[in-house]
């Protein structure tokens, strides 16, 4: 999905014109701290409610905050997970997409990114899920699907991150059945380390690690 594709464009765009007063009312009623801001529907920038909320003369327009406008934005040929970069990059809860032209052609909510990553991930889907700490080097997919598929299973959705550790990654890997204690074992005969699982077994794993937990604290 582009960026384009995943804009819901909920916000109003402002113009040079409008009044501080008029675009602090619409950040009000959208609940949003920045609005897009174009010319003749070219893209101008973001600007913020930060800026606006000390001036004291409401009637003054856009046109003077021009050197404060947030320039944040995505082209619209982008991949829908760019856009989470440019969101936590200039924490505004609104992405300007725009063309090559530097046209608006529309905007992202964070709403719409959050539902689409969830659905991206598999969240929603039937199944469970297991986190595993492995070595960068050792990381090897298809010993994992090979783990998996030996269960009867199926990788829906596998994504790696960085470990807090050096030379260690997090894999969370999303499967299509819930019944996974089999799964489970088999990854730690063969020395995974599972940091996290979630399934039909989730509240004895829970009960595991509370457990676990006590007798680190009582032992101290």
């Amino acid at each position: 999905m582009t960026t384009l594709q995943l804009a819901d464009n909920i916000f109003p765009v402002m113009k040079l014109k409008d009044s501080v007063e008029t675009t602090l009312q619409l950040m009000n009623d959208h609940k949003t701290s920045h609005l897009p801001v174009a010319a003749d529907d070219r893209f101008l920038g973001l600007i913020s409610e930060d800026d606006l909320e000390d001036e004291a003369n409401k009637d003054t327009t856009l046109d003077a905050y021009q050197d404060s406008f947030n320039t944040a934005a995505i082209n619209e040929r982008f991949h829908f997970l760019k856009a989470a970069s440019v969101f936590n990059l200039y924490h505004s809860n609104v992405i300007p997409v725009v063309n090559d032209s530097n046209e608006l052609t529309g905007t992202i909510s964070a709403k719409a990114l959050l539902a689409e990553m969830a659905n991206f991930c598999g969240a929603s889907e039937y199944g469970a899920m297991v986190v595993l700490d492995i070595e960068r080097s050792r990381f090897a997919i298809s010993e994992i699907n090979s783990i998996i598929e030996s269960d009867g299973a199926t990788i829906m959705h596998l994504n790696v991150s960085p470990h807090p550790v050096p030379g260690l990654i997090q894999v969370t890997i999303q499967i299509n059945k819930k019944e996974i204690a089999t799964i489970i074992a088999t990854f730690e005969r063969y020395d995974y380390a599972v940091s996290y699982y979630s399934g039909e077994e989730l509240f004895e794993n829970e009960l595991n690690v509370n457990y676990n937990n006590l007798m680190n604290y009582l032992n101290v």
